[in-house]
């Protein structure tokens, strides 16, 4: 049987993701990190008016051309404080950043270039062009322009720009509920005590954590123990929690204690495909349940992890409406190392990345990639992508990365 490749794999489970979740308002200081449903429009101009860049003197370019000049001093204007008069003539306003200018001036002398007021004047000591340190009225943005796309992450930035759009909650999609099941008598949670042929479920733990970076919510349902009836109650506890993506970890293989996938199919689920050709992470399984969309992932943590990163995070990132979900960040390294040729499946290399001054970073692939080896994982920097028949490639050579930092 012929393996479904990484591409198409993940392909379709962005298309079964099926269209975004519903949009909810929130409000802005609860935004950050979650995903846009709507264009924010500006409903104000920034600034609002003709405004100082820096401290000094508003005056008419004019009566400063040809410097010095003594000028009447008739006021004085600060942030949200404006001189209410006009400007003429032979005068100057004594004015702060951020303070609206005044009528009839139009330029800025800064306070550096110009001698301590005296007797109700000011010498000015050099000229200002017009328009020198002014910020014009709608510098920044004008009411009605549509600053923030759909789709976006809301970063700390972005929601600055909203709060100055005077936006006190936005719209944005609801955050996915991911149901993560661990599977296999040979687990335990964190913190209780294995038993001598058990092992510590971490790949649940780093899921989670995937699943909140990635603008999900994540239900850690615990382990289901290798019978049928088990497994039937965490897929009941998933439907209850109303999850949107139920998410099984380990027990997709083909052994006698795989049982997640003739339970699943007991329950109603439509396979979508099972195995793919990608090390780590051949046994990936997808369909539908209940209107819950499935992920079937390895049991081995790194090929869990891996696999989440692939697949499981842009269906998260369909569901939020990201127009981009199904793009897998990449960019270019040279290899700090020899590897051997690659098989029929794309491999995802574990590698330390090496930042080189004015060239490409140099990534050098672990010596052991076995999938069982968290350690490795949690030192690597980037996955090196092998492409499927990938020739045998030598120190120096251009490769594909997928850089971890702030993906996993």
């Amino acid at each position: 049987m012929s393996l479904l490749p990484v591409a198409e794999a993940r392909a379709r489970i962005v298309a079964a993701a099926g269209a975004p979740l519903p949009a909810q308002s929130v409000p802005l200081e609860a935004c950050f990190g979650r995903t846009l449903a709507e264009d924010v429009v500006a409903t104000r101009t920034q600034p609002p008016f003709a405004a100082a860049a820096m401290d000094g003197f508003a005056v008419r370019a004019a009566d400063v051309a040809t410097p010095p000049v003594s000028l009447a001093l008739i006021g004085e204007s600060a942030a949200g404080r404006r001189f209410a008069g006009r400007v003429g003539p032979g005068e100057a306003v004594r004015i702060y950043t951020g303070a609206p200018v005044p009528e009839g001036a139009d330029a800025i002398v800064v306070q550096e270039n110009a001698e301590a007021p005296a007797d109700g004047r000011v010498r000015i000591l050099e000229s200002a062009p017009a328009g020198r340190f002014v910020r014009p009225r709608g510098l920044d943005f004008a009411e009605g322009d549509v600053l923030i796309p759909a789709g976006r992450v809301l970063d700390a930035r972005a929601l600055a720009l909203a709060a100055a759009m005077n936006h006190p909650a936005l719209p944005v999609r609801r955050r996915p509920v991911v149901a993560l099941i661990a599977t296999g008598d040979e687990l335990v949670m964190p913190g209780e005590t294995p038993g001598a042929d058990q092992i510590v479920a971490s790949n649940v733990v780093a899921l989670a954590a995937l699943v909140a970076a990635a603008g999900g919510e994540a239900r850690v349902l615990g382990i289901a123990r290798d019978t049928e009836d088990a497994i039937r109650e965490r897929i009941a506890a998933a439907r209850a929690a109303g999850a949107d993506v139920l998410v099984t970890l380990g027990g997709a293989s083909v052994g006698a204690h795989d049982l997640v996938q003739e339970t699943l199919r007991e329950a109603g689920m439509e396979l979508g495909f099972w195995k793919i050709a990608m090390r780590p992470g051949k046994p990936l399984m997808h369909g539908r349940l209940d209107g819950m969309l499935f992920l079937g992932l390895p049991g081995n943590p790194v090929s869990s992890m891996v696999c989440g990163l692939l697949f499981l995070r842009p269906a998260i990132r369909a569901l939020v409406g990201d127009p981009q979900a199904g793009r897998i960040p990449t960019e270019w390294a040279v290899l700090g190392g020899p590897m051997a040729p690659n098989d029929a499946r794309e491999d995802y290399v574990r590698a330390g990345l090496a930042p080189r001054p004015g060239a490409l970073p140099e990534a050098t692939p672990a010596p052991v990639q076995d999938s069982s080896m968290l350690g490795v994982l949690a030192r690597a920097d980037a996955l090196i992508v092998r492409p499927v028949r990938d020739p045998a490639r030598e120190a120096g050579d251009v490769v594909e990365i997928v850089r971890l930092a702030g993906m996993m």
